[in-house]
């Protein structure tokens, strides 16, 4: 009762938010409604920022602690080794749809090149700057693990977290204390999840209504044939990858996706598909999955398992080319689609990283990079979409690799723990 109350109470934020974007876009003067949506805004940025107050935590306790449960390395690797499969498998799936998509429909020719957003360009190309081989690997081996955490780098935090959990494990029973009090610390953090989640509600009518008061509904008609395009292809890629899940985990899918419901409106509605980390763990866990596998995978799919977002890059950077005339021949694209499949691993927790990868694959490519700004305007309502597909991608990796290593048990009612 109180997880339907709170779905409902996020139903009517989301409501409540368009009505009240749309009439102050539509009543108020350009300088009321800036100044409206960046104050309004403040409730997306207070929930988010309670998320991720508890991530750091969360996955280096629970990673460790999933490690030490594996027992030993030979376990370590065969389960990170399905994880790694599904991944690059999914990945590499996204990625080709998005480009089979563009070549296909060529939603690139629909764009309006009138309405580009040159001013919310530039922080991206600021970003972009910086973008190179050297800064892709600092990115993933951390300097400080309390750097690592203060700056919440999900794939840092993981390899430190292997580090030191394979590290414990070849202590023997010298380690086991630790390993009682981290598992202690994951469960008060997930008793925090619940805490945290009351504030869902008010991040999300805070982050919509700033979005809409800001580019009002009205926005869709200047770009309704891309983003129709783009739904399209979100909607196969969820076919695929609940497909591929129904295979391994059978009638069990439809429990998995009812049981994740709360977890993907809340990605929905506040583009984030990190702020739902904690809160998915923990449903994961009480749809059967152990918790030494979910805590394990699941942070591992942050990382490299972001299935929307890597449909959305081919499909953005091949659009762009498109508006802009640029050919491409299909080695080039096939070129761009490994690039990408390299250089978007670790990007979790990085606001707007979709597109700085775009914007600097753009740029490798010949293709104008400042033609990302023609589809900023839409992007808000498509990382949407994007969020939530990751969310997806990343609860049947976790339920598959459980069903796989024959650790997938019973669903379990709240307030019960799958421990072992």
């Amino acid at each position: 009762m109180k997880k339907n109350r709170l779905t409902l109470y996020i139903l009517a934020a989301m409501a409540l938010g368009i009505i009240v974007g749309y009439i102050v876009h539509s009543s108020a003067s350009p300088e009321t409604i800036k100044s409206f949506s960046k104050n309004i805004n403040l409730l997306g940025k207070v929930f988010i920022r309670l998320v991720q107050m508890i991530i750091a935590p969360l996955v280096f306790a629970t990673l460790v602690v999933g490690i030490a449960k594996l027992g030993d390395l030979k376990s370590v690797g065969r389960v990170g080794g399905k994880a790694i499969l599904w991944f690059i498998t999914a990945s590499l799936v996204s990625l080709l749809l998005g480009l089979i998509l563009v070549n296909l429909l060529h939603p690139g020719d629909y764009i309006d090149l009138a309405h580009a957003d040159k001013e919310g360009v530039k922080d991206l190309m600021a970003k972009t700057q910086e973008f190179s081989l050297e800064k892709f690997v600092e990115h993933i081996i951390p300097r400080s693990v309390l750097e690592s955490m203060a700056n919440n780098e999900i794939l840092q935090l993981v390899v430190f977290s292997i580090f030191f959990g394979v590290a414990m494990t070849s202590l023997g029973d010298y380690g086991k204390p630790l390993i009682k009090a981290l598992d202690i610390v994951s469960h008060v953090i997930l008793k925090m999840v619940g805490y945290v989640m009351s504030f869902a509600p008010l991040g999300v009518f805070g982050a919509l209504t700033a979005v809409v008061a800001t580019k009002g509904l009205g926005i869709f008609k200047f770009y309704i044939i891309y983003f129709s395009y783009f739904l399209l292809g979100i909607a196969i890629l969820w076919a695929i990858l609940i497909g591929a899940g129904y295979l391994v985990l059978g009638q069990r899918t439809t429990s998995l996706l009812k049981r994740i419901g709360q977890p993907l409106l809340i990605a929905f509605s506040t583009t984030s598909s990190e702020a739902v980390f904690p809160k998915l763990t923990e449903e994961l866990e009480r749809f059967g999955c152990r918790n030494k596998i979910v805590s394990f995978v699941l942070p591992l799919g942050y990382s490299f398992n972001l299935d929307g977002s890597m449909m959305y890059m081919t499909f953005a950077s091949l659009a762009i080319a498109q508006a802009y005339n640029v050919p491409l021949d299909l080695g080039t694209q096939l070129t761009m689609l490994l690039v990408l499949m390299v250089t978007s691993k670790g990007i979790a927790g990085v606001p707007r990283a979709s597109l700085v990868i775009v914007l600097a694959t753009c740029s490798m490519f010949g293709i104008p990079p400042e033609g990302v700004a023609i589809i900023l305007p839409i992007d808000h309502f498509c990382d949407m979409f994007r969020s939530m597909t990751n969310v997806v991608g990343n609860a049947l990796a976790t339920s598959v690799v459980s069903k796989w290593e024959g650790e997938l048990g019973p669903e379990q009612e709240a307030g019960e723990q799958m421990a072992a």
